[in-house]
């Protein structure tokens, strides 16, 4: 096997996306030697993707990730035009709580990638471009990649092989996993424009009408505008790119004339999920794993929080301390596939409403666009109506409460914080950002747990002594404003792994289990 660094490879990531950017990134961390190969020649093309989910931002926090996205999205405005009608949406008004990224950010696929590039560039890890794996070899010792870089043969030897190289994954065909799942008969236009009329500049707008939905928004790599619509394939643009794209503009009522169109491409969509995410040393991840419509911006926050699962699970079996490695890597398969067939069948539902061509649909959407209007204020003021359908789109409820890495006791008591015992802190849930007491200091537990470590939560007045000493691996907290003797575990990726309301019987086992104790 090829060596990489001085020492064995331990993960490599096949594809350069968001999600194996951070699939390296999350590796690379917690400890694993990682190489990410890329069959494009650069890093060069259009973003498909604009919207990162609160979610998204909480498990890139450990990697110096979220502040620079916030820093650089777009401001948060948004026009909804509603059959001519123009509908000014405070967008600011769509918060989520007990976060520390309250909102929603339109942000540029290439800006994701760029910023997570820069991480890995600044420990060390190049993505190596035009490097093209045409076979895979596995073996009792791991994986081997042959294929070509800049026309040259390569081969590259791994523990672990992740492909992250999207809907015509090379891995995943290589690996026998089946691709479940059909192309939808439309086609998604993305086009880079310029505008002279009369709409807002660095708004985001929205229209609604009878063919479907269409986005226009403030975010074109090439040109000031971005169009993203659905499209039916008889509708072809034969009569010239710029007539095309005004004549969808104007049946979206929007008042602006298209001066030019910089950049345009048709886009296949289709939703599919692979039958597995596992074969041996092989896993898949984001694109290759399942893809979807783009309705409800799912696609690539999915792929980044699927390689905020694996990563750390890969390092810590690469680095052998795991009391029983394949069922670490088992659970992977067990608690992300079933994320992967929620949110395939989410976007379909909605893509199906948004541009949907049976009768029912477009006429749903033809009396939203024309009565509508005073129906989203009233929406908008009501957390209690908005906030459910915020938290299904950020996947704040996605729960790994079957995993194998889910383990609670049993316990009761009020003097128990209250997020312990009530239900969004069972084991196999993400942690809310609340605040505690720390050293007499407060502090949020989403600040407290940014760190790539396992965290250990102790209870005020919890005895327990961690076996060995505490390392980048295992960080251990006691939490003033918490009475009681109980315990919580937080993994990497920001759930609570292990839960005890009373006592700490079972604690050592689980960091034995997830190989988290220093060696």
């Amino acid at each position: 096997m090829t060596s990489h660094g001085g020492g064995r490879l331990d993960v490599l990531v096949a594809g350069a996306g968001p999600t194996g950017l951070t699939l390296a990134l999350s590796a690379h961390d917690h400890g694993a030697r990682v190489r990410i190969v890329d069959r494009r020649p650069d890093e060069c093309r259009h973003s498909r993707a604009f919207l990162v989910q609160p979610r998204t931002l909480e498990v890139l926090r450990p990697y110096g990730i979220a502040e620079d996205l916030v820093v650089h999205a777009a401001p948060a405005r948004v026009h909804l035009h509603l059959h001519g009608r123009c509908l000014p949406v405070d967008a600011g008004r769509l918060r989520l709580p007990r976060t520390a990224f309250p909102r929603f950010l339109l942000v540029r696929q290439g800006e994701v990638e760029l910023f997570l590039r820069r991480a890995l560039r600044a420990r060390g890890v190049e993505v190596e471009w035009g490097t093209n794996l045409h076979s895979i070899r596995t073996g009792d010792d791991g994986v081997v990649g042959v294929g070509t870089r800049d026309g040259c043969p390569t081969r590259i030897g791994s523990r672990f092989l992740a492909g992250c190289d999207g809907t015509a994954s090379t891995v995943r065909r290589a690996a026998g996993i089946s691709w479940n799942g059909a192309a939808y008969p439309q086609k998604i236009l993305l086009a880079d424009i310029e505008l002279d009329g009369d709409l807002h500049p660095g708004v985001a707008h929205i229209a609604i009408h009878r063919r479907g939905v269409l986005f226009l928004l403030p975010l074109g790599d090439v040109a000031r505008w971005r169009v993203v619509t659905a499209q039916q394939p008889n509708r072809s643009p034969a009569s010239g790119e710029r007539r095309f794209v005004q004549q969808l503009l104007d049946e979206a009522q929007l008042p602006a004339d298209v001066t030019e169109v910089a950049w345009s491409e048709w886009v296949q969509i289709e939703h599919r999920l692979a039958s597995r995410y596992q074969s041996g040393p092989i896993f898949l991840a984001g694109d290759a794993a399942h893809t979807c419509s783009p309705a409800g911006g799912q696609g690539m926050n999915t792929g980044i929080q699927d390689a905020a699962n694996l990563g750390w699970k890969l390092a810590y079996s690469a680095a052998g301390r795991t009391q029983d490695v394949s069922a670490l890597l088992r659970s992977y398969e067990q608690e992300r596939r079933p994320v992967g067939r929620h949110v395939v069948s989410l976007s379909d539902a909605l893509f199906r409403a948004e541009a949907g061509p049976d009768p029912v649909c477009s006429l749903v959407r033809h009396a939203f666009s024309r009565a509508g209007a005073p129906l989203v204020p009233p929406l908008l003021r009501a957390p209690l109506l908005s906030a459910p359908a915020l938290r299904v789109l950020a996947q704040f409820d996605r729960r790994y409460r079957h995993s194998p890495l889910s383990i609670g006791t049993a316990g009761t008591g009020r003097t128990m914080d209250h997020w312990i015992v009530t239900r969004p802190a069972a084991p196999g849930t993400r942690i809310p950002d609340d605040e505690v007491t720390v050293d007499g200091a407060p502090r949020r537990l989403q600040e407290l747990t940014a760190t790539p470590a396992v965290h250990v939560l102790l209870h005020r007045d919890t005895r327990w002594q961690a076996p060995g000493r505490a390392g980048h691996r295992l960080r251990i907290h006691r939490i003033g404003s918490w009475p009681g003797t109980g315990i919580a575990i937080v993994r990497p990726d920001g759930y609570v792994g292990f839960r005890s309301t009373t006592g700490t019987a079972g604690a050592v086992e689980w960091l034995e289990m997830i190989g988290a104790l220093p060696g």
